[in-house]
């Protein structure tokens, strides 16, 4: 596999700040390009797709990706960038800062392709590479299902070989844009022999296949960006399994692990700013002859966010220190994953608390906050404590692993 099959014109003229050689320059260098960059994409838009839409999102990551942003921690052989993970940091960190979007095909480039890197076949990079690198396949990843959430290591999804192929029966359910997505990273069981995460083999489903039929679930925001997905006789080829056979549970392990390292850094930057943007709003709200900013109570609840923020700082600098040292992130990975969900949470009920009645206008009123986002925004983080694995979970794993206490 030789470094032409995945290099392409335009990761030749990506920006000159990729080869930057200080964070300073490269940070600085990024965000001229994203002042630039964000608002001409933006403009194209207007009067086309909201700014939050899938519509912008896929845009957006689309020029990125022509830009040649993409495959930023790539081997440069495979046609990416080679970029340390505290470039890759300030990368993500930086695009958040501009107000740019959080990625559609994040699970494609955040954990489909370091996986395929890690443990696929000569052929299966040459195959799946490419289309990641430049965008044009939407990856989902098919792990949950209806009784097997957080507890992967009960998936009933099963695969059966029988020649060249895998025929794989199941349902995945919670599928982040199964509905757009090209391929899926599918977790199946393929023996019921032994321990259930001794049986457990990767996937790489095409969503096109004779069988794959997605059912979306419209959300209390009435986007529909979850999904159920059904496999009724799918027909997988047998050289589209990641790895060894039933030796998926390590895979999706490090899957986890590859995500992690800078998951949480946009996420972070962005909820600074939706806290300064909170402390606007209770500076400005009257509410019964007096400014919310004004109520002890809001006030407490304001700094007490603050704390939580800058621990959420701390928690992110840790994780990607253990990265970049080799060491996956363990209990801190819960610990984070916990605070951010329900701090994040607790920022748009306390938004709710101080818009009081006009909380319910919604995003077609013209008198409604911000065009209806806080509403919209404080319906949708219902789901981050569920997503990714539930707080019960992460407070088990904390509990059992972090502080030695009995199951």
């Amino acid at each position: 596999m030789n470094n032409a099959e995945f290099r392409s014109e335009r990761i030749a003229e990506a920006p000159d700040f990729l080869g930057a050689e200080a964070d300073g320059e490269f940070r600085n260098g990024l965000r001229e390009w994203l002042a630039r960059e964000l608002p001409r994409v933006a403009g194209d838009l207007i009067g086309t797709a909201a700014l939050h839409s899938v519509e912008f999102r896929r845009k957006w990551e689309d020029h990125l990706c022509c830009a040649g942003l993409s495959g930023l921690g790539w081997p440069r052989e495979l046609g990416g960038h080679s970029l340390p993970l505290g470039k890759q940091a300030i990368f993500h960190e930086e695009c958040a800062r501009a107000g740019a979007p959080l990625a559609v095909n994040m699970i494609g480039h955040g954990i489909v392709a370091p996986t395929i890197i890690a443990y696929g076949s000569a052929e299966q990079k040459r195959r799946f590479l490419p289309s990641i690198l430049d965008n044009s396949q939407v990856w989902c990843q098919g792990y949950s299902e209806p009784g097997a959430g957080s507890d992967l290591a009960a998936i009933a999804t099963r695969a059966e070989r029988r020649g060249d192929v895998y025929v794989v029966n199941g349902q995945k359910i919670w599928t982040s844009f199964a509905n757009i997505a090209d391929q899926c990273l599918l977790l199946v069981r393929t023996t019921l022999d032994g321990a259930p995460r001794k049986g457990i083999s990767v996937l790489l489903a095409d969503m096109h296949l004779p069988g794959v039929s997605v059912r979306p679930i419209r959300q209390i925001t009435g986007e529909a960006d979850f999904n159920e997905v059904f496999f009724d006789n799918v027909e997988v080829p047998a050289d589209c399994r990641l790895g060894e056979e039933n030796a998926g549970w390590k895979i999706a392990m490090d899957a986890a692990n590859y995500e992690r390292s800078t998951y949480f850094v946009p996420r972070i930057v962005r909820m600074q700013a939706e806290l300064e943007a909170l402390v606007r709003l209770a500076a400005g709200t009257r509410r019964r002859g007096r400014t919310a900013i004004d109520d002890p109570a809001i006030r407490s609840a304001i700094g007490e966010l603050h704390i939580n923020l800058h621990a959420l700082r701390l928690y992110a600098d840790r994780i990607l220190e253990m990265a970049e040292q080799g060491v996956p992130p363990g209990v801190d990975g819960s610990s984070v994953k916990l605070l951010w969900s329900e701090s994040h949470q607790r920022l748009f009920e306390l938004a709710m608390e101080i818009l009081g009645p006009d909380a319910a206008l919604g995003p077609q009123e013209i008198s409604a906050p911000a065009q209806g986002r806080w509403g919209r925004d404080f319906l949708w983080t219902k789901a981050e404590t569920v997503l990714a694995g539930t707080s019960e979970i992460h407070r088990n794993i904390i509990a059992e692993r972090g502080l030695g206490l009995p199951r």
